[in-house]
């Protein structure tokens, strides 16, 4: 047993040794040097010590050179998604989705697949731009979340890829909103209800959906089209009665001498009957 404990400890003062002086020789992403006479084992713990270093393009590297050293082993499977957390960590996001699609590719069912799958997600997440911007990467973060709710369902990811998907699907009503108030301002009231109508139809769950009816009330007065402003009031008025939208929806229309009501067969008029009879909202 002592035998044994000092070995190891010589093994590890070696390895210690040897980052050492692969530190010397540079970093920040190069081939690590040596590493075709290191055993697999070795290299994993060269990736470990790096990223114990706080740095994770070093770590990533390595961890990426068991998968070509040691292709068919355990520890290639195990370095491969610890190659997409340390290229998530160094903000790598393009090999981050790369190395974690390649592990979900290979071991679909192993017991870190989930992790894949959520660092996966997390690479187009943690993009996502200003509101104000192209959302394509945010389409592509709720694809990835979905894929990871749907799939494991019972992981230790599941409750955060699930907050961040709602968080997600409310960015893009954001975006919406956005364009829709952009048009609204300039008088393109048909550009304006547009946009407000595609939060009302595909966010309603979003928090946007409150505003997005009151400007639908703005943008169909300012058209004249009186029943579709009185249907969005009364939609306003049932499910969001307390809030400072409704309220201000409220005076607008009674001060043309109108009342929130679901009149004609406009198709928030529908929505309207829909949601009475508990088919929508």
């Amino acid at each position: 047993m002592a035998g044994t404990g000092k070995r190891r400890r010589a093994a590890l003062a070696a390895v210690v040794l040897s980052l050492g002086l692969a530190a010397c020789g540079g970093g920040g992403g190069n081939i690590p040097l040596a590493a075709e006479s290191m055993s697999a084992d070795e290299i994993y713990q060269h990736g470990e010590y790096e990223l114990s270093r706080n740095r994770p393009d070093d770590a990533a590297t390595y961890f990426a050179e068991i998968e070509r050293l040691y292709p068919y082993s355990d520890w290639a499977k195990r370095g491969l998604v610890m190659a997409a957390y340390a290229y998530h960590r160094d903000r790598d996001y393009d090999n981050a989705r790369a190395a974690a699609q390649r592990y979900l590719d290979f071991y679909p069912t192993s017991a870190d697949a989930a992790w894949a799958q959520y660092l996966l997600a997390l690479s187009y997440y943690d993009q996502i731009d200003e509101i104000g911007r192209d959302q394509g990467l945010t389409f592509q973060a709720l694809q990835a979340l979905r894929r990871l709710i749907e799939t494991y369902p019972d992981s230790e990811y599941t409750q955060d890829a699930i907050l961040k998907f709602d968080l997600a699907f409310d960015r893009l009503a954001g975006k919406e909103m956005e364009i829709g108030r952009y048009y609204l301002r300039r008088g393109h009231f048909t550009a304006a209800i547009n946009r407000f109508r595609i939060v009302v139809a595909d966010f309603q769950t979003t928090s946007h959906t409150p505003e997005a009816l009151y400007r639908l009330i703005e943008a169909y007065l300012s058209l004249g089209l009186t029943d579709e402003a009185q249907a969005a009031g009364a939609i306003l008025g049932h499910n969001y009665q307390s809030t400072d939208w409704y309220r201000d929806g409220y005076t607008l229309l009674t001060g043309q001498g109108l009342r929130p009501q679901a009149e004609g067969d406009n198709w928030l008029a529908q929505i309207y009957r829909q949601m009475v009879q508990g088919q929508w909202l």
